[in-house]
């Protein structure tokens, strides 16, 4: 797992091929990064499916009740299954492009 702080947002890199431990490591770390934008990026992983993914909803619900963003980078998903209420997109780009939307919703209130 390798952290990267960037300005308001932390980009968590998943590094091991193990998703799996990766939920468990933001899990027990996660009072770390509560209070900025987080974009997971699980390219790492080309085996990782939808369903592996949706396993991060619980914390991806926590992270906005929290008025802060959550995106998850994954590569090789059917981006048309993805449901609403979790953010997955194909590059970190469009993570900040994302993140960047957010804010300037949050900044007038929606």
């Amino acid at each position: 797992m390798k952290v990267d702080k960037k300005g308001h947002t932390t980009i968590i890199k998943e590094t091991r091929g193990d998703i799996v431990w990766f939920l468990e490591n933001i899990k027990n770390e996660y009072h770390n990064f509560k209070n900025e934008n987080l974009i997971l990026d699980i390219t790492h992983d080309p085996k990782v499916s939808l369903t592996d993914l949706l396993n991060f909803k619980e914390l991806a619900t926590q992270h906005i009740d929290g008025k802060k963003s959550f995106v998850i980078v994954a590569e090789n998903i059917d981006f048309n299954e993805v449901p609403e209420d979790i953010h997955i997109v194909p590059s970190v780009l469009e993570a900040h492009d994302i993140i960047e939307m957010e804010e300037i919703e949050r900044d007038l209130g929606f």
